[in-house]
C-alpha cells in the first residue's frame, strides 16, 4: 500500500467515525479519535455483517485494501454507544 492510499483510508475512516459519533451524539475527542473509531467500527461492522451473513453494501477499495463504509458507520455508532454507556455521558 502506498502512502497516498494509506492517507486516503485514514480520511475515510475519520469521516465514518465522525458520522458514527454524530449518530450517537457522543464525542470524546477530535480527528484522531474519529479515525480510531472509524477503523474499530469497520472491524466491528465487518465482523457483525459476516456473523449475520449480510452483504457488504458500499465498499471502497484503495491500494488493494477494502473498507466497508456502511458497516464502518454502523460499527462505529455501536462502538461509541457502548463507550458512552460505560464511561459516563458527555453529550454534545
Amino acid at each position: 500500500m502506498t502512502l497516498i492510499g494509506f492517507l486516503a483510508l485514514l480520511v475515510i475512516a475519520a469521516i465514518c467515525g465522525a458520522i458514527g459519533q454524530a449518530i450517537v451524539g457522543y464525542s470524546r475527542g477530535g480527528c484522531l479519535v474519529s479515525m480510531a473509531v472509524g477503523f474499530i467500527g469497520a472491524l466491528l461492522g465487518r465482523w457483525l455483517a459476516g456473523l449475520l451473513h449480510l452483504p457488504e453494501l458500499f465498499v471502497i477499495t484503495i491500494g488493494g485494501e477494502s473498507f466497508p463504509v456502511i458497516w464502518a458507520i454502523i460499527g462505529s455508532a455501536l462502538f461509541v454507544a457502548v463507550i458512552s454507556f460505560l464511561t459516563g455521558r458527555r453529550w454534545r
